[in-house]
């Protein structure tokens, strides 16, 4: 079965069907005559070549997922499935390339990429954070995933830290509470600045005038949520909800408010961030949090870098406007907020 039985069905031109089996750039084909060719290719059981399309556009339409952390960190591994998914959608594969944070083993990586031929690169990170990305791949396209750059030609995608610390807190306070409680992260990372600010911008919203004393500053895992919960606890004001910049410090929220003979979310409520479902589903009561957008940011990523393969020619933004997305951190509502207990 050949292109030429394809175009012969639809009744088109060869060139034609050529175009709307291999979407190229340009073409202007109607919605119709596409669709009356895709319905022949797939009656006669044709597929394009791939193999003579690589040789002809110079392409293993193959790109590399380069991360830190990200194939051993369970609440990212759909960053994994986001990418392969776009880009099997596409006709297209994503190698799976993980460095455990070894600047030898990123060499390595690197140089594999170029003897393999690799088409463009997604430089991901375990967390959001700002990168620089290697001199060596200065070569290839680049996207970067997870992470931005202080150079904006690179296109990234990155979670709404602050919309996400918005919207946790309306939740707290579409509830009813006004002493709110924030548990946050001691590092220097985009994520902490973000959630904070979202905090203080959700308080601003309700006409509550947000109070130095509510936040403590802890690590961001499970012992340090528990203390920061214990200091935000033990207060004879103590908060009605708290904002846990985590899932993690949630969890040891939970355990602080157990020793304190306090239910949730009876007497207190409690909101995280991260949605890790193993946390945030296995504690009891379920945690209501922020998702992170990993699937939607894999998929934008393999999405942008094929447009940007596909479309080399001077329509292409420059460089030093490359896409800058920031993706929405829903609220995932389970059983951890509740209306504050009556005072007095």
């Amino acid at each position: 079965m050949s292109i030429r039985d394809v175009a012969t069905e639809a009744g088109v031109s060869i060139t034609t069907v050529s175009h709307a089996l291999n979407n190229t750039s340009g073409a202007r084909i109607n919605d119709a005559t596409r669709e009356r060719i895709v319905a022949a290719a797939a009656r006669l059981g044709y597929a394009p070549n791939k193999l003579a399309q690589g040789l002809r556009l110079q392409r293993t339409q193959v790109l590399a997922l380069l991360s830190d952390e990200i194939a051993t960190t369970p609440h990212a591994g759909r960053i994994i499935l986001g990418a392969q998914e776009a880009a099997s959608a596409h006709g297209w594969v994503v190698l799976l390339l993980n460095t455990g944070g070894d600047p030898a083993l990123e060499d390595r990586a690197i140089n594999a990429i170029f003897q393999y031929q690799i088409d463009g690169v997604l430089y991901a990170t375990m967390y959001h954070r700002q990168v620089t990305v290697p001199d060596q791949l200065s070569g290839l396209p680049v996207v970067l995933l997870d992470a931005s750059s202080a150079d904006p030609a690179y296109p990234s995608v990155v979670p709404d830290e602050v919309g996400g610390g918005r919207d946790a807190v309306h939740e707290l306070i579409a509830a009813g509470h006004r002493r709110i409680g924030f548990a946050t992260n001691i590092d220097d990372i985009p994520a902490t600045h973000g959630r904070h600010t979202g905090y203080r911008q959700a308080l601003a919203d309700a006409g509550i005038t947000a109070q130095p004393d509510l936040i403590v500053v802890e690590e961001s895992d499970t012992p340090g949520g528990y203390r920061a919960a214990l200091e935000l606890l033990r207060r004879p004001d103590r908060p009605t909800g708290i904002f846990c910049f985590n899932d993690r410090m949630a969890m040891g929220a939970y355990r602080a408010a157990h020793e304190l003979g306090l239910r949730i979310p009876d007497d207190l409520s409690v909101v995280g961030f991260d949605n890790q479902e193993l946390i945030a589903e296995g504690l009891f009561p379920g945690l209501t949090t922020v998702a992170l957008p990993h699937y939607e940011m894999g998929a934008w990523a393999v999405q942008t870098m094929i447009q940007m393969l596909n479309d080399p020619g001077p329509s292409k933004p420059p460089r030093d406007r490359a896409a800058q997305a920031t993706m929405p951190c829903p609220v995932v509502r389970r059983d951890s907020v509740a209306p504050p207990p009556p005072a007095g």
